[in-house]
């Protein structure tokens, strides 16, 4: 479905962006891994896309909140794999806190990657999809795009955020063939989460799988995680033709989480 089409995906070695790049990889996507970790595990990563799905793929250690070196990878895909088809914005951070006590450092840090990184990953990817006359941007958004909790500030404000600006994105290109969407998951078990996983288990102590099921009672009616997997076929399915007329969207995948 979208081969030699160039992907890039930020926050790509490991969990949902990972997932989501080998689903890319699979429907003939060459894809621009980026994020941080162990460079061996990396480097094993990224042949391993190569070898299963026949497809080039570039790692990329730009630091997201860092904009010269968003544009610098944006223009490694250009110079190495020809253009930028698609560019799906997953890199994210989180810090809770009540607001009288959110460190004003991790507000900027949570501000720059969750947010202001998707601006500018947009921003010098989207004229090279525009001189082809074809793009997908697909924003990783979240639940908490659409409504809050308490003590994720920083989060919250970000991804509604990232709601905002999908929205606008797409109006700005609504008459041709570049789209803009947004994809907000509930609960994802990935290591930021399995993070809150761990400390709710210490917290009240209670073991690992009691911690997982009270997690997710709180907020997602289906008392199910959904998968990077899952991700990664809606995230293929908004880069297909069948999508071309969703614009500006923000499709949950959250179990119910927004329902109620």
């Amino acid at each position: 479905m979208l081969k030699d089409k160039v992907a890039i995906i930020t926050g790509s070695t490991s969990g949902i962006g990972l997932g989501i790049a080998r689903r890319l990889a699979a429907a003939g996507a060459h894809v621009v891994l980026n994020g941080f970790g162990d460079k061996a595990e990396i480097e094993t990563v990224r042949t391993a896309i190569e070898a299963d799905y026949g497809v080039q793929a570039l790692y990329s250690a730009a630091d997201m909140s860092k904009p010269d070196q968003i544009r610098a990878m944006i223009d490694l895909a250009v110079e190495k794999l020809g253009g930028v088809d698609i560019l799906v914005n997953n890199a994210g951070i989180q810090h809770t806190a009540p607001v009288t006590e959110f460190p004003a450092e991790r507000w900027d840090s949570v501000i720059a990657i969750n947010l202001s990184a998707v601006f500018h990953g947009i921003q010098a990817a989207l004229p090279h999809m525009q001189a082809k006359g074809w793009g997908r941007i697909v924003n990783i958004a979240s639940a908490h795009g659409l409504v809050a909790s308490a003590n994720k500030a920083a989060y919250v404000a970000a991804k509604h955020g990232v709601v905002g600006l999908t929205k606008v994105v797409a109006l700005e290109n609504a008459e041709g063939a570049i789209t803009c969407n947004a994809i907000c998951p509930g609960w994802v078990l990935t290591p930021l989460v399995q993070k809150q996983i761990d400390a709710l288990a210490a917290r009240e102590g209670i073991n690992g799988q009691e911690a997982q099921v009270k997690l997710l009672s709180e907020k997602q009616p289906s008392k199910q995680f959904t998968t990077p997997e899952q991700l990664g076929d809606l995230t293929v399915f908004l880069c297909s033709d069948a999508a071309a007329n969703i614009k500006g969207a923000s499709l949950t995948v959250d179990g119910g989480w927004t329902a109620q």
